[in-house]
């Protein structure tokens, strides 16, 4: 199997997106660790997981705190004996839908304060321990906001970029041990479009309050990217298990896109 004897943690997993990707690393063989903030939707992962006949454990973490993300990460060592792949997909509290003349410091700030921030301490801790054992793939996620400029996207495009750049740094400095870095580019996957998931990123959501508006804002989604049709889940998390496996061997300090072509390069 593509990533069997992996051990693949995901912070955020009990999410739409961290725990989508979850279960297609798990039907491809991995050992799943989940960790976030809430246990029950971790739980609600796992056992998915478990159903379908894959591994999975569930961890009450929060990627802001850094000594409980290097307790944690300490843990799946123990107990898999590697750490083999990291994911962190926690949301940022990114705020979208407002022009930056009327966007408050706090909303713009707080996505370049949390998401950096988590991609720093959860990618730092898994690294740590992948270089001591040679080998390893993390994965960081961001979305096209940098690519161009983008009306009412609020701080999410230079809080993308600075993840991006941090991950290439941390790819140049680690490679030679044997650690893979690599970034997985989406934009507006479809699971995530519902309103109560629209509602926690823009303060416009009437704009999206009826099953009409959904589809137009969908149908309009898929007209943007070259493919004619917008990436699920499941497709976004079969990119992912390519990069963790040694199948994508050659691959480090890139960003991959995977929009189905809402930007070139």
């Amino acid at each position: 199997m593509l990533l069997e004897n992996r051990n693949a943690v995901f912070y955020g997993g009990g999410g739409v997106v961290g725990g989508g990707i979850a279960r297609v690393f798990a039907r491809h063989g991995a050992r799943v660790f989940l960790a976030g903030r809430t246990r029950e939707s971790l739980e609600k992962v796992a056992q998915d997981i478990v159903s379908a006949g894959g591994a999975a454990e569930v961890d009450v973490v929060d990627a802001l705190d850094e000594q409980a993300v290097e307790a944690h990460a300490d843990a799946v060592v123990a107990r898999g004996g590697s750490f083999d792949v990291c994911l962190n997909s926690v949301p940022r509290g990114d705020v979208q839908g407002v022009d930056l003349l009327q966007l408050s410091v706090d909303d713009f700030t707080r996505p370049l304060w949390t998401g950096p921030t988590m991609t720093f301490l959860t990618a730092r801790a898994a690294a740590r321990r992948m270089v001591a054992q040679g080998s390893g793939v993390i994965l960081g996620l961001t979305s096209s906001s940098p690519r161009g400029g983008q009306k009412l996207s609020g701080g999410s495009g230079p809080t993308d970029a600075a993840i991006d750049v941090f991950m290439r740094n941390l790819a140049a400095e680690i490679g030679s041990s044997g650690v893979r870095v690599l970034t997985l580019c989406a934009a507006a996957i479809p699971e995530t479009l519902v309103p109560e998931k629209l509602a926690t990123v823009n303060k416009n959501i009437e704009l999206f309050g009826d099953a009409t508006a959904l589809r137009q804002m969908r149908e309009r989604l898929d007209r943007m990217r070259y493919l004619g049709r917008s990436p699920s889940i499941e497709q976004l998390g079969e990119v992912a298990a390519y990069l963790a496996s040694d199948r994508a061997g050659a691959m480090t300090a890139t960003t991959v896109n995977a929009t189905g072509g809402m930007f070139a390069g």
